[in-house]
Order: C-alpha cells, then structure tokens, then sequence
C-alpha cells in the first residue's frame, strides 16, 4: 500500500463546480482593487513628490565660501549722469574701497542724462555696508540727484525654483523717483542664509533679507 503525500497538503483546492460566485463577493473584491490602487498611487506620489523643509542653522552653512557672500545689484537713476556714478564698499575688517569697477557695468539712460548701474561682487561677512554714491567721481556735483527705482538686490547663488517663495529679491520694484532729490536713501539689510537641496542631493546656497529704510536730507549749497 502506498503513501499519497497530497493527504498533508493543508491549502487544499474546493473544486470549481462547488464554488459560486455572489455580489457581495464581487463588491468586496472590487472594494480591495480599489483599496490597493489607491495605496499604490499615494505611495508613487509621496516618492516623486518634492518635499520642502526647513530648518534653521546657527552657523554658517556654507563653509566653502571664504568668508564671502556674492552680490548683485541693478539699479536706475535717471537723473545722474555715468560719469558721476560709483560703487563704494567697506566693512568692520578695514575694507574701504570706492568707486569698484569689476564686473560691473553703467548703461547711460535719457539721452545719457540718467544711467544704469548693473554689477555684480562680493562683500566679507561681517558688518558692513555698500552704496551707490558720486564719491568716485573727478569732480563733485554741487546737488546729485539720487532718486532712483531698484530692479534688484540679491545675494549668493540665484535659486530656479519657482515653487520657493521668500524675501531673496526683498527691494525688487523699489521706486523712490517722487522722493526729495536732495535725499540720501539708507537700506539697513539683515540677512539670513538659506540652503535649498534637490533631489540629486545638491545644494545651492543663496539668501534671504529684510529691509528698513531710513532717508537723509542732504546739505544745499548755497553760492
């Protein structure tokens, strides 16, 4: 007499003419289809989503940047010719340069009667300040006339994305033409770094600022 080993199998088959199908049997499978498409499609979504965090560091998170932040600066005064037009730069390590030319750019406006001023440098960080002023000039106008309309101020890498809203552009737009000619327009920036990672793992390094701003009245001369 021989041994069937088929007598162990504990998951044994119900033949298929003793098996019928009903409707509360097909509602619950397509119930579960349903449930699991679902969970497939969110799991896919949650992993090719991007996911934006933030977190904040008390130390400089760029350590390869030497001490420096990058600049750019694109301003408008219509009512200032090129000539008289500078950059000057000094902080708190003994930095005092006037009138920086590199990277930087004056395209005369009005008939050469304004001029605007595009460029691009780096300042130390530590407490400073740079401004657009006529100290590099040969000869010093009696009254410049510093109104003018900022089309951009930012600092370190430019950021792609459109999806990142923040204050990375905060003077953008800023439009001081009906101001006092004779007025001296002080921007007092703090600014705090920002770090933005991709998918890839790269990270790119720019920052955001706030701004108060504080007018001067200059001295008329009077001859």
């Amino acid at each position: 007499m021989t041994f069937d080993v088929r007598r162990l199998d504990v998951y044994r088959k119900v033949p298929k003419d003793l098996t019928q199908p009903t409707y509360t049997g097909a509602f619950i499978s397509i119930c579960c289809c349903l449930f699991m498409l679902f969970l497939f499609l969110s799991e896919l979504t949650g992993f090719i989503a991007t996911e934006l965090v933030n977190e904040l560091y008390v130390d400089d998170p760029d350590k390869d940047s030497g001490g420096k932040i990058d600049v750019s600066l694109n301003i408008s005064l219509p009512n200032l010719n090129c000539d008289l037009v500078g950059l000057d730069i000094q902080d708190e390590m003994g930095r005092h340069e006037v009138g920086h030319i590199d990277n930087s750019m004056k395209i005369p406006l009005n008939n050469g009667y304004g001029c605007r001023f595009e460029g691009k440098f780096s300042v130390n960080k530590v407490p400073g300040n740079f401004h657009v002023s006529t100290h590099s000039a040969t000869a010093q106008p009696q009254n410049p006339d510093m109104t003018h309309v900022i089309h951009k101020l930012t600092f370190g890498e430019k950021l792609q994305v459109h999806t990142i809203h923040g204050a990375f552009n905060a003077l953008a737009g800023s439009d001081r033409l009906a101001s006092n000619p004779l007025a001296s327009h002080d921007y007092i920036l703090k600014i705090v770094p920002t770090v933005y990672e991709d998918m890839a793992g790269k990270h790119r390094f720019s920052y955001q600022y706030t701004v108060a701003n504080k007018v001067r009245m200059s001295c008329v001369n009077i001859v």
